[in-house]
């Protein structure tokens, strides 16, 4: 599966990580640092918001100390896990809005 867009954090912004990901023909999102000296003409912000949604579901599942800890041992049973704690994470979310 080839990717469309590569979403990173300030800490990927360099011209070879811009470079690799333009040479397989994927459009990178990386904001740029507060210092850098060339900056890109066009930043996808919209696309680039999608990334926070991201990063905080996954904060919200390592809430889970058995999900964080990896506690089980095979992968259907973990999986089981992350499905039960997606939804208690919905069902908090439709109950305090």
């Amino acid at each position: 599966m080839k990717p469309r867009a590569a979403l990173a954090d300030k800490g990927y912004d360099s011209k070879a990580n811009r470079a690799a990901a333009r040479a397989r023909g994927i459009c990178p999102a990386i904001p740029t640092r507060s210092n850098a000296k060339n900056r890109p003409k066009f930043f996808p912000k919209t696309m680039y918001k999608g990334r926070a949604r991201i990063e905080q579901a996954f904060g919200k599942l390592k809430r889970f100390k058995r999900i964080a800890f990896r506690c089980e041992k095979t992968a259907k049973s973990f999986s089981s896990f992350v499905s039960l704690a997606c939804g208690f994470i919905l069902l908090k979310s439709v109950h305090t809005a």
